[in-house]
């Protein structure tokens, strides 16, 4: 936590006063970047509204209103820049996530260690919850689709939308309308659920994730503080704790 303060203290002089900066980013990343926001926020005196969507929505709406700050999908990120909406200079990977697997807190953890051991686990639910607009939850579909049990789980499924925490994923696996729900790992350190693990190594994918300034940026300077703050080595730990792994970076 010092040398997260040591580098806003060192920030300084890139912002002078105050800044209000909007985040537009994908919800993927969210957990961490809200608890970074607010060390952010706590150190450096600048404000930050964040906005978080889908990531299949970060495109769109990056392209109908103004921000600060982008962080989106790396692939998304560079539509952005090819769109002229970010600054190709101000481009930093942030961190990347894979997908993991959670049950209900206290339920026994099913057996996901292997492709077949995921498969049985997969037919043997009753329920499994996925945020079909989500690129984990493509990831997921089509994942289903290569193990051969995309018929079979059809009724299983019980599909989320949009980024509510109250109607997220493992929000419905902590209220029991679902036995388990496969996200982005990131989102799976919620209140009311247990990690079972990630999906095997065999099937995983990461999703990266690419932060830069808003071609149309009022607050160019602290948005550029923001972002060398949160791709900062101090910032892995927080990373690291909500199932991220944190890109390297030289400052």
């Amino acid at each position: 936590m010092g040398r997260i303060f040591a580098l806003i203290l060192a920030l300084q002089g890139f912002a002078a006063g105050a800044a209000e900066i909007t985040v537009l980013s994908s919800g993927g990343i969210r957990p961490p970047l809200e608890e970074l926001a607010s060390q952010f926020e706590r150190a450096s005196g600048h404000k930050v509204a964040l906005k978080f969507v889908v990531g299949a929505r970060v495109k769109p709406e990056a392209e109908a209103g103004a921000f600060d700050v982008v962080v989106a999908p790396t692939n998304t990120f560079e539509e952005l820049i090819k769109a002229g909406k970010v600054v190709a200079a101000t481009r930093a990977d942030v961190a990347r996530a894979g997908v993991g697997v959670a049950v209900r807190a206290g339920a026994p953890k099913p057996d996901v260690g292997s492709v077949e051991a995921f498969k049985r686990t997969l037919l043997n639910a009753k329920s499994v919850a996925y945020n079909k607009e989500g690129t984990a939850g493509a990831y997921f579909l089509e994942l289903l689709h290569r193990l051969g049990i995309s018929n079979e789980m059809q009724p299983k499924l019980k599909p989320t939308v949009g980024t509510d925490p109250a109607r997220s994923t493992f929000a419905l696996v902590a209220n029991g309308e679902a036995e388990i729900g496969v996200a982005a790992m990131s989102t799976i350190f919620a209140p009311g659920v247990d990690f079972v693990g990630p999906v095997p190594s065999a099937l995983q994918a990461y999703t990266q994730f690419t932060a830069g300034v808003g071609s149309g940026a009022k607050e160019p300077q602290a948005a550029a503080a923001f972002i060398k703050f949160v791709t900062a080595p101090a910032a892995g730990a927080v990373f690291r704790a909500k199932g991220m792994d944190p890109v390297a970076h030289r400052h």
